[in-house]
C-alpha cells in the first residue's frame, strides 16, 4: 500500500487513461472509503488527481459501482457472486474504454478496489480484464491478543495500537491504516482485545467502555470489517455481581442476555464473542459440572436475537498434567472434549480449532477435529505472530504450512474433503465458518518488527480469501508491492521467503518432535522446556531413542482420531511420513528414515544445514544493498544477522544435548560440544 510512483512513462501513460476519471455510482461509508482509497493509489502512482463523477461520460475512465446502482450498463451475471464478490471488467464503447468495477454490495467494490491497485502496483496489463472474484471463506478474521495496559500477549512488533495505560488510544488514524491494510487482502472481522481476558477488559462490555468500542468499530466499519470482543466467562461474578457463571442458572442467562441487548445498543452490527474456556486457568463451564455446549449455547442465545454469533476456541487441556505419565497425551484433549458434542452446540456457535492439536508449532499433524465433526461450525486458528517460530526476529515465511494444513486431506467425506474444504463450510454445508489468526501487529514502525513479517499477515489475508491460490503467486504479489519491480529483487527475496520455514525447522525442532524452548517467553533453545512444571517433556527423549508414541497398538491411540486413511498411515512406522515421525512415534536413534539416513544423523545435518542456510539468507539480502531504501535495508539485515547468530545456538546446544545423549558420534566428524 505504499503506491510508489510509476517511473515507466509508458506504463503509467496507459494506465492514465482509465485513471483520470472515477465515476461512483452508489453510497455507503465503505464506498467512500473505497473511493479515498482510488484516489490515493491513483494520484500516487502516477502523480495525477482523477476528476469524480456520478453519472456515466463519454469518455474512457473508472466506474465504480455496486449491483442495484449499475442497471444495464454492463453485461455482468451476478448470480455469479457472493455479498462480497465482485467483478473487474474492461469495456470497449465505441473510441472509449471503460473499467467497470462492480460490487454485488458495497464490500465488493471495496475489495475490488484493493485488486485494481495490487494489479497497477504489479504493472499488471488493464487492456482486456474479465475478473470475477468471490471470496471462498464467510468469515476472514484476526484475532488481536491486546492488553488494555498497552502490551500485546506474544506480540513482538511493539506496543497496541488500540490501547494504553488501561485506556484506548485517542490516535484513531493509526487504527484507520490497519482497517485499510486489513481490507486490501479482505479481511472483515476482527476481535480486539487478548483472549486471555483479565480484570480490566472484562470493563469492555460494560457502558463505561462500550463508547470507546464502538468508536473503534465505527472506524473498521467503513472498511468492512466487524468488531467482536473477547469476554471473560466469568463476568457474571467479575462484573455482574453474582455469585456464579453456571451456564445452567436461569440469572446467568438472562444476564448474558441482558449484556448482548447493551452492546448492540451500541454496535448494532457487533459480530459477537470469542471465548478461552476452561483452559490455562481461564474459567469456565466445568467448574459448574457443565459441558462446553452447555458454555457456548448459554452465551449463543444471548447473541442469537442480534444475529450475533459465539467464537468457541478448542484449545482446553489441563496444563498441570503429569507428563511423566505416557498415556497422558495433550494433543488427544481437544479432540476428546469436543467430538463427542457434536450437534450439541447452537447454530450461531463456531468452535475456532487450532490448526495442530498442540500450539502453533514448527511442525506439527492437522488437527483431527477438521471434519470430525459434522453437524458442527467449525473455523480453522493460524498464528501470524511467530510465537514458537522466531519471534518476528527470525525470517519464517509461514504461507507455506498454512497451504499445506488447507490442502491436507481429512478423509471426513471420503478422498477431496480437505481442511479448506471443511472450513468454508462447503464440506458440510455449515450455517457459519471461516478462518482466523492471531495478528503480528504492533506500534513499531514498519508494523510487524521484522519488516519480511508483513508477508505473513499479507499471505494469511490472501489465503483466507482464496484457499486455491498458490505460495509464490502471494509470494510475488507481495514483493511486488512492498519493494517494486525489480526482477532482481523478486527473484532473491521470493527465494528467501520460500526457503524461510525449512531453513527455521532445520535448526530448531527436527522431524515433528516440537517445543523444545524456552519457558513462557518460548525464544530460544531448551530441549527439556516446560513452563507448567518440572514434570517430563514434550519429546521423552532417553538414552535409546526420542519421539511421542501416539499410535493405538502401543501408544496413547491418538492415531485413531483420524479418518481411517490418515490413521493407518500415520499408525506405522513404514508409512508416517519423515516430517512428523517423532510426532507420531518413540523410536531409537539408529531408526532410519525414508531418506536412508539414522535419526540422529539427521538430527546433526539438518541442525548444520540450517545454520548455513541462515548465513546464506544473510549473503543473499546484502546483494540487494543498492536496490532497497538504507533504512529497510539495514532494519532487514540486522535481524537476518541475529537469525544467523542465533541459528548457531540452537545447532550447538540441540546437537550436544543428543550427542550426550545417545553417544552416537556424527558420521561427518563435525565438532559437537
Amino acid at each position: 500500500m505504499q503506491y510508489k510512483k510509476i517511473e515507466d512513462q509508458a506504463t503509467a501513460k496507459k494506465y492514465t487513461q482509465w485513471c483520470g476519471s472515477i465515476t461512483v455510482l452508489g453510497d455507503s461509508p465503505v464506498i467512500e472509503s473505497a473511493k479515498k482509497e482510488l484516489f490515493l493509489g491513483i494520484s500516487s502512482m502516477l502523480g495525477i488527481h482523477p476528476g469524480t463523477r456520478s453519472e456515466i461520460q463519454q469518455q474512457s475512465g473508472l466506474v465504480i459501482a455496486v449491483k442495484d446502482s449499475v442497471g444495464d450498463l454492463v453485461d455482468i451475471d451476478f448470480n455469479q457472486l457472493n455479498d462480497d464478490g465482485y467483478v473487474i471488467k474492461t469495456v470497449t464503447f465505441g473510441q472509449r474504454t471503460t473499467i467497470f468495477l462492480v460490487g454485488k454490495k458495497d464490500k465488493g467494490v471495496l475489495y475490488g478496489s484493493f485488486h485494481l491497485l495490487r494489479l497497477m502496483q504489479n504493472r499488471e496489463n488493464l487492456h482486456q480484464l474479465e475478473i470475477v472474484e468471490n471470496p471462498k471463506n464467510q468469515l476472514r478474521m484476526l484475532n488481536q491478543w491486546d492488553n488494555m495496559d498497552g502490551s500485546i500477549e506474544r506480540g513482538y512488533a511493539g506496543n497496541s495500537i488500540f490501547y494504553k495505560d488501561y485506556q484506548f488510544t485517542n490516535e484513531l488514524t493509526r487504527i484507520e491504516d490497519y482497517a485499510r491494510l486489513l481490507a486490501s487482502v479482505g479481511i472483515n472481522g476482527i476481535a480486539i482485545n487478548n483472549v486471555n481476558v483479565h480484570q480490566v477488559e472484562t470493563n469492555l462490555i460494560t457502558s463505561s467502555l462500550l463508547p470507546k468500542v464502538a468508536e473503534v468499530s465505527g472506524v473498521f466499519r467503513a472498511y468492512g470489517i466487524t468488531t467482536f470482543l473477547s469476554v471473560n466467562y466469568a463476568s457474571t461474578i467479575q462484573i455482574g455481581n453474582l455469585p456464579t457463571a453456571d451456564p445452567l442458572d436461569s440469572e446467568v442467562r438472562e444476564w448474558w442476555k441482558d449484556k448482548a441487548e447493551e452492546i448492540y445498543s451500541y454496535i448494532p452490527d457487533f459480530g459477537g464473542f470469542l471465548v478461552k474456556a476452561d483452559s490455562e486457568h481461564r474459567p469456565g463451564p466445568f467448574t459448574y459440572g457443565r459441558s462446553h455446549a452447555n458454555g457456548a449455547n448459554m452465551l449463543a442465545e444471548a447473541l442469537q436475537p442480534f444475529n450475533g454469533i459465539v467464537l468457541w476456541r478448542c484449545f482446553v487441556y489441563n496444563c498441570l498434567q503429569d507428563w511423566r505419565d505416557r498415556s497422558t497425551d495433550r494433543a488427544r484433549a481437544a479432540y476428546d472434549h469436543f467430538q463427542p458434542l457434536d450437534g450439541e452446540f447452537h447454530s450461531n456457535v463456531i468452535l475456532q480449532i487450532k490448526n495442530g492439536p498442540m500450539d502453533f508449532q514448527v511442525r506439527e499433524a492437522v488437527s483431527p477435529l477438521f471434519g470430525a465433526m459434522e453437524k458442527t461450525n467449525q473455523m480453522l486458528e493460524f498464528q501470524i505472530t511467530q510465537e514458537y517460530t522466531g519471534q518476528q526476529r527470525h525470517l519464517c515465511y509461514l504461507v507455506p504450512q498454512w497451504k499445506e494444513f488447507l490442502d491436507f486431506d481429512t478423509y471426513a467425506k471420503g478422498r477431496g474433503s480437505e481442511v479448506k474444504k471443511v472450513v468454508d463450510g462447503s464440506l458440510f454445508q455449515n450455517s457459519y465458518s471461516g478462518i482466523t489468526a492471531v495478528s503480528n501487529i504492533g506500534s513499531d514502525y514498519n508494523w510487524t518488527g521484522h519488516t519480511l513479517a508483513q508477508a505473513n499477515l499479507y499471505g494469511f489475508g490472501r489465503l483466507t480469501w482464496n484457499p486455491d491460490l498458490t505460495v509464490e503467486s502471494i509470494t510475488d504479489e507481495w514483493i511486488g508491492q512492498t519493494f517494486g519491480d525489480d526482477q532482481l529483487v523478486k527473484v532473491l527475496v521470493s527465494k528467501m521467503l520460500l526457503n524461510s520455514w525449512s531453513i527455521y525447522e532445520k535448526y530448531t525442532s527436527p522431524l515433528g518432535v516440537g517445543w523444545m524452548v524456552n519457558p513462557n517467553h518460548h525464544y530460544g533453545p531448551n530441549v527439556d522446556g516446560y513452563e507448567y512444571s518440572v514434570w517430563g517433556t514434550y519429546h521423552f527423549a532417553d538414552w535409546e531413542g526420542i519421539g511421542v508414541d501416539r499410535s493405538v497398538k502401543t501408544g496413547t491411540g491418538y492415531t485413531s482420531q483420524y479418518f481411517k486413511e490418515n490413521a493407518d498411515m500415520y499408525e506405522r512406522l513404514e508409512t508416517c511420513p519423515d516430517e512428523l515421525l517423532l510426532f507420531f512415534h518413540h523410536v531409537p536413534y539408529t531408526h532410519k528414515l525414508h531418506s536412508g539416513i539414522t535419526v540422529i544423523q539427521h538430527i546433526y545435518n539438518s541442525h548444520f544445514e540450517g545454520v548455513e542456510e541462515a548465513e546464506e539468507l544473510v549473503e543473499t539480502w546484502i546483494q540487494l544493498k543498492e536496490k532497497i531504501d538504507p533504512e529497510r535495508f539495514e532494519d532487514i539485515l540486522n535481524r537476518l544477522k541475529e537469525q544467523a547468530n542465533h541459528s548457531k545456538e540452537w545447532r550447538d546446544m540441540i546437537n550436544t544435548y543428543f550427542y550426550r545423549k545417545s553417544g552416537i558420534k556424527d558420521e561427518l566428524n563435525r565438532k559437537i560440544y
